[in-house]
């Protein structure tokens, strides 16, 4: 084993492989619901003469009666002689070691098994406490002890069509309970990213975390801190953008984990006493669950608009108790939340300038004078912003005219809410809603340039 910067870790105490093979006839998975190529790629191998198996989430998922987005395929093969067999076929990783077989859009990833102890020839490093090179190759119960969760260290195989088994993760399954192999803490030290698997994998599957798996996530949360920020951006997507986002939400808040990968959010949310924010932060998060659910495009900038928005309503109300003008105050609120963001989080860079300017806009919605309404509609980030105002809602009823204001605009033509507001203003009226609607929306340059899948609130 091969240590850099702290003393030599003991390799961690594994429980020992004991096989159960599930025949055919007591589990639910048959090879109509596997993907085509999948299937290619086991006979394949099987036929040169190696050991192949679905592996992981796909057979977790079949078990369960859903179905898989990739087929994770494991074998003895090494990447080096699954690419003699496949000419469509490429090597990738350095961490890990792996080979992707290329159909069309579709890519079978091939793994070959690991070891659970070091061979030393270099195939493996810790740092740490933390995996960071895992490229030792061993036998199939090995494999099995060395994966994270007991759920995803199934094996389907396809000469008897049988489900192996080998740390009770098949009784998990059937239980809906997720259980890290060995030991929790030991193996969150490995990888820290650990502790976010867990929580999504608990909200995707309806799972609840086994108590020792759980306990030691409070106080181990801070590690993550050490995890590479684009790693972490990578599994915020997946935490929000996968249907879902309350549940994950939930989750990082219930174990301590939100308060290091948005620690501004997390105080502002603690120091908020009437829940106002909260209740918008998990409104908004439910319509990102129902637009995913309803498979319609989502943006991450407006989710993290979302999710830093009671951090900047705090910093905000911090800068104008100091007396600072509201427009400045504003400005600075929203760059000071996105550079103390990007930190934990390395959000790339094509999403502050679009997060920040569906704040700013926020405060737009007030005004009716009609240069600043046909301004505002032209705008390209109008329609983004204007959900981020519905979703508002469920934090305060008070938004409720600007939003009824503004649904009629983008319904009339332009000279009819042109003329509306010229009449609003003779009158010395703030504002005019006319009476009569019409079900044709208006379309003004730029005007709804956000669309479903800028903004994702909807109406």
């Amino acid at each position: 084993m091969v240590c850099h910067g702290s003393t030599p870790i003991e390799p961690q105490a594994l429980p020992q492989p004991v096989l159960r093979s599930i025949p055919r006839d007591q589990h639910p998975i048959s090879r109509k619901d596997i993907s085509p190529n999948a299937l290619r790629v086991l006979y394949r191998l099987r036929e040169a003469g190696f050991g192949a198996f679905l592996v992981g989430g796909a057979v977790r998922d079949l078990l369960l009666g859903r179905h898989p987005k990739d087929f994770d395929v494991a074998t003895d093969a090494t990447p080096e002689q699954v690419r003699q067999l496949f000419r469509n076929c490429r090597l990738i990783g350095r961490r890990f070691r792996l080979a992707h077989v290329v159909f069309g859009r579709e890519i079978i990833e091939v793994a070959t098994f690991r070891a659970n102890s070091d061979d030393g020839s270099g195939g493996r490093e810790v740092e740490d406490g933390r995996l960071v090179r895992d490229n030792v190759y061993g036998t199939i119960e090995e494999d099995a002890v060395r994966r994270d969760f007991t759920a995803n260290a199934l094996y389907y195989a396809i000469e008897d069509f049988s489900v192996r088994d080998y740390v009770g993760g098949f009784e998990d399954v059937q239980a809906r309970v997720l259980r890290l192999i060995g030991d929790p803490a030991t193996r969150y030290r490995e990888d820290p990213v650990r502790m976010l698997r867990a929580v999504r994998l608990a909200a995707k599957l309806g799972f609840t975390i086994d108590p020792a798996t759980a306990a030691p996530i409070p106080e181990l949360a801070p590690l993550l801190a050490e995890a590479a920020p684009a790693r972490l951006f990578e599994e915020m997507l997946k935490l929000f953008l996968a249907g879902h986002a309350v549940a994950s939400f939930e989750g990082l808040e219930r174990f301590g984990l939100l308060d290091v990968l948005m620690p501004d959010t997390a105080r502002a949310l603690r120091s908020n006493r009437s829940g106002a924010l909260r209740r918008m932060l998990v409104e908004g998060l439910r319509n990102t669950d129902a637009r995913v659910a309803a498979d319609e495009p989502v943006s991450p900038a407006f989710l993290f608009a979302l999710l830093l928005w009671p951090a900047y309503c705090r910093a905000l109300a911090e800068l104008q108790a100091q007396g600072m003008p509201s427009e400045e105050a504003q400005r600075r609120a929203a760059d000071r939340v996105t550079l103390r963001q990007v930190q934990p989080i390395a959000l790339p860079k094509r999403f502050p300038l679009p997060m920040q300017e569906i704040w700013l806009l926020q405060s737009r919605f007030s005004p009716r004078q009609r240069k600043r309404v046909f301004r505002l509609l032209a705008h390209p980030r109008f329609r983004a912003a204007y959900d981020f105002l519905v979703v508002r809602l469920a934090a305060s009823d008070s938004h409720a005219a600007d939003v009824e204001f503004w649904r009629h605009a983008q319904q009339v033509p332009g000279d009819e809410l042109a003329a509306s507001l010229g009449a609003a203003a003779a009158a010395g009226e703030p504002e005019m809603l006319p009476s009569r609607r019409r079900r044709r929306r208006r379309r003004r340059g730029g005007g709804n340039g956000g669309g479903a899948g800028e903004g994702q609130a909807g109406e």
